[in-house]
């Protein structure tokens, strides 16, 4: 709770007053994810090297964006700053640890955005969702990569009190998934799209308890790879159940 606390308070200084809301969240994220680090490390390596093989077939190097950057340890960061002039990071909280850590790294080139790529607020208000409408105006776009943040653009929007009881909240969720993925669809550049797609929670026996689509009945593009991730390992959320989520590289 320390170290929580500590992460908390380092980042609330450094993140817009409008983002702040969800520190507590990323902070969990991140104390999550250093306690499930062997169980998340096949499926944030599969991630890196998705990515890695992306970038060898893309000539032009100029300028590369990720969406939902977050802990960044599902992205080959290095990497990336070495092969692209420019790498801008994209999410709604950048915590101070991976701010501290760019820096430790020297990457001068990686530039931080805190930014809703939800569109949450114009589907609530029955406006045309264009969330990524602002990759238009970075200059000599090569690469986006949208990193394990499509599944959570329905989940967060759920929690969302605003569509407690809204009639139309299936609807919206929807949206706001086939929005983002409309939105890589016409970048003229080379895009990548990570993303769980469905999760089942097992039993000791092997057994699923539970299972739900992630992206509310919308399908995703044909997937070029594939793969298993333990999100929520035995003990984790429950010492007799684990969820694992099914993920696909596009």
């Amino acid at each position: 709770m320390i170290l929580e606390a500590l992460q908390y308070a380092a980042t609330y200084p450094v993140t817009p007053a409008e983002f702040r809301p969800y520190i507590r969240s990323s902070v969990g994220l991140w104390s999550r994810a250093g306690r499930c680090a062997k169980a998340w490390a096949p499926h944030e390596e599969n991630c890196k090297t998705f990515i890695r093989e992306t970038v060898t077939g893309i000539k032009q190097r100029r300028t590369a964006v990720v969406l939902g950057s977050g802990l960044l340890r599902d992205v080959p960061i290095k990497e990336l700053a070495i092969a692209f002039d420019t790498v801008v990071l994209v999410d709604l909280v950048h915590l101070a640890s991976v701010r501290a850590w760019l820096n430790a790294k020297r990457l001068s080139n990686v530039r931080l955005i805190s930014r809703d790529l939800s569109g949450f607020q114009a589907a609530l208000a029955g406006q045309t969702i264009e969330p990524l409408g602002f990759l238009r105006q970075v200059p000599y776009l090569d690469l986006v990569i949208s990193a394990n943040i499509l599944s959570q653009i329905g989940v967060g929007a759920k929690r969302r009190p605003e569509l407690a009881d809204n009639p139309a909240k299936d609807d919206i969720l929807r949206r706001l998934i086939q929005a983002h993925m409309e939105g890589l669809a016409v970048q003229p550049c080379r895009t990548v799209l990570i993303t769980d797609v469905s999760y089942k929670v097992l039993d000791r026996k092997g057994e699923t308890v539970e299972e739900d689509d992630l992206l509310c009945g919308l399908s995703p593009p044909p997937a070029k790879r594939n793969w298993p991730w333990p999100v929520a390992p035995f003990g984790e959320l429950d010492r007799n159940c684990e969820a694992i989520h099914d993920v696909i590289a596009v």
